[in-house]
């Protein structure tokens, strides 16, 4: 492959990183009115898996991280930021970065064998890790708020507290949404290509 071929694919996907990067912090604002309990929907996870998928393991990091600040910018971590500012900045981070990193690495697992595969396996990847560090962070950072919080909702056990009422219905709603969307995105987006 020439030098000038190789650029000219580094050029485009720097600027379809870019182009994600802005549909990233527009669904981040537009999710925000879609709500169960406290937290939002995201839709953001779905250009994160696009990115990792076209552009690589760093478009993901890179998407995730911007996700987790526009979480942090828009609001949406106010009731954690009250608790622990600290906790709260590195729990959002981490979990847009990782879940982001984590899809690239999945996609690329399985890419050489099955892309249409490599896209799902990283569609449930990027939920599922995000998710994850977020219960992560609350039991590192939030714990005893968390126990209050679940009180109040009427949860007797804050394991289930934080599994069905903080993560519930918002990840299986993100996970689906993930599942559903991403494959037919990859998909239209190299049918465009051709």
């Amino acid at each position: 492959m020439s030098k000038s071929l190789i650029r000219k694919q580094n050029t485009q996907k720097i600027v379809f990183a870019a182009i994600l990067t802005a549909l990233v912090i527009v669904l981040q604002y537009v999710s925000m009115a879609l709500r169960f309990g406290m937290f939002s929907i995201t839709l953001v996870l779905v250009p994160v898996v696009i990115g990792a998928a076209t552009c690589g393991i760093w478009a993901g990091g890179w998407l995730g991280f911007v996700f987790g600040v526009i979480v942090l910018l828009s609001g949406d971590a106010a009731p954690f930021l009250a608790v622990d500012f600290l906790g709260t900045i590195i729990t959002v981070l981490a979990k847009g970065t990782l879940c982001g990193i984590a899809a690239g690495l999945v996609y690329k697992a399985f890419a050489k064998k099955n892309k249409y595969l490599a896209v799902i396996a990283a569609a449930v990847t990027c939920p599922v890790v995000n998710t994850g560090v977020f219960l992560l962070g609350c039991l590192v950072f939030f714990l005893e708020t968390i126990k209050s919080w679940g009180v109040a909702a009427g949860f007797t056990n804050v394991t289930s507290y934080m599994f069905i009422g903080l993560a519930g219905i918002n990840f299986i709603i993100e996970l689906a949404t993930n599942i559903i969307l991403s494959p037919v995105i990859l998909r239209v987006l190299k049918f465009a290509k051709k």
